[in-house]
């Protein structure tokens, strides 16, 4: 038997050609509709601006690598879907982007805030978030997550484990409080996703199953206990999701819970949430469906079951996820070394390394995930050369554009941007190799400020007791 490091699968297929969804483009200056922010445009001088600022300038203030968001493209997005799902509860996802300010933003368009932890909890509250919009997502939270959720008096803790109903209502009696609450359920369902991002299909950490009645269980035990203010049911079937075959499965299997419990109690519940987890473009190969045609697509689903059940329809809830941070944030690089390397048979393939790599996006080497990515300081008069972007670290997974036709002309200092960074880029920022987390940067009307600014050595330092 051969054993083979992890990398090996990544490097197995290297002397294939670009994948088939990958069209060399006509012009390798062109701007892909539907990758980037709203407000991303090539200035004549070839320079891309976002917000009406010039990446080169945020680059020379602040150096890379760097993300950038677009507040007026959050913002918008955020809008969308609360106009697209009014009747609806609409949560943003924290854990996609979580900052003062994003929570900030995302509530003041009208928006709940979903977290799953203390910190970003912390964060949701620091922000001035209506605590009663707040919703408190986690399948291990602790005893300190769970009391500063009860205390601050969040709308819904969604409960994950026969063992956290207990805690919730040791908590609620010591602070004499009634805790509202959701129970997370499995339904059964196959997302069409990532194995690590598929979240309702039964051999998993979260949730409680459907089929075999632990969920049920649980339902009846939150309602029989004077502590809890059972809300109703939550389910989330995976991530990056572009259709909605899904979720007619899941919503068919948690309204008929939603009707056996309200059945064997005489009360129905008055809330389901369906999750999120809907899909955005970060290549050509991606359709995301938009927010107006998602809930007329998901009203209509939910409308048709409970007709079918003949029961009254609950109030409903839903989570974009990354669909409203990913799209509008980009990350900026700068290129360090060109190289062309010589394969097996003759063929060739150019790495472009920059100075980021896997410590401020783990994403590919994590599960794959795709990327784009263009020339971002200037107009190129070169021809379309595909391309692999990777990064600094000593790893060959530190992959972070697998594909991309970029110009035969990139060297040395060029900067480089990845669009639709916004979501899980500097949520999973990491210091491998003690690389610093870089700063976050909003836009706006042509100005720019820091949203979270660069990690230092004496950041890390300060950490290490010797």
């Amino acid at each position: 038997m051969t054993h083979m490091h992890v990398a090996g699968s990544i490097h197995a297929d290297a002397v294939t050609p670009a994948p088939k969804w990958l069209r060399e483009p006509d012009d390798v200056n062109a701007l892909m509709p539907g990758l980037w922010s709203q407000t991303v445009e090539r200035g004549a001088d070839g320079a891309l601006r976002v917000g009406g600022v010039d990446v080169r300038t945020i680059a020379a203030e602040v150096g890379t690598p760097a993300y950038i968001m677009d507040e007026v493209d959050f913002r918008a997005r955020a809008r969308a879907y609360a106009t697209a799902f009014a009747g609806w509860e609409v949560y943003y996802a924290a854990k996609s982007f979580c900052s003062i300010a994003a929570c900030r933003w995302a509530a003041e368009e009208g928006l709940g805030v979903d977290v799953c932890s203390g910190g970003e909890l912390t964060v949701a509250l620091r922000a001035g978030v209506n605590p009663a919009t707040i919703g408190l997502h986690g399948n291990n939270k602790t005893i300190e997550e769970l009391e500063l959720a009860i205390t601050a008096g969040v709308g819904r803790i969604v409960i994950d484990s026969f063992i956290e109903i207990d805690r919730i209502i040791e908590l609620a009696r010591t602070h004499g409080r009634t805790v509202p609450v959701m129970v997370r359920v499995t339904a059964g369902v196959e997302a069409h996703t990532h194995e690590y991002i598929a979240t309702a299909h039964e051999d998993q950490k979260f949730g409680l199953s459907i089929a075999t009645g632990e969920a049920l269980i649980a339902l009846e035990r939150c309602q029989a206990a004077p502590e809890l203010d059972l809300r109703g049911i939550h389910s989330h079937i995976g991530s990056q999701i572009f259709d909605t075959a899904g979720f007619e499965v899941a919503v068919r299997r948690t309204l008929g819970l939603h009707a056996e419990l309200a059945r064997a109690t005489g009360q129905q519940m008055p809330e389901l949430d369906l999750g999120g987890g809907f899909g955005i473009r970060y290549t050509a190969q991606d359709q995301p469906i938009p927010p107006a045609e998602l809930a007329a697509q998901l009203n209509e689903i939910v409308d048709h079951e409970c007709r079918a059940l003949e029961i009254t329809r609950p109030g409903l809830s839903i989570e974009p996820g990354r669909s409203i941070s990913g799209p509008a944030g980009m990350a900026l690089y700068e290129v360090g070394t060109v190289k062309d390397v010589t394969l097996d048979g003759g063929a060739h393939r150019c790495y472009i390394s920059v100075d980021g790599g896997m410590s401020d996006n783990i994403r590919p080497a994590l599960y794959g995930a795709e990327y784009s990515a263009t020339l971002a300081d200037r107009r190129s008069a070169g021809l379309p050369r595909l391309s692999r972007v990777v990064g600094k670290h000593c790893e060959s997974g530190d992959i972070l554009v697998r594909d991309e036709f970029l110009p035969d002309d990139v060297t040395p200092g060029d900067l480089i941007a990845v669009p639709a960074s916004g979501a899980y880029s500097r949520a999973m920022a990491n210091n491998y190799n003690h690389a610093l987390r870089p700063p976050v940067i909003a836009v706006a009307d042509g100005k720019w400020r820091t949203l979270i600014r660069r990690e230092t050595l004496e950041d890390l330092l300060g950490l290490d007791q010797g």
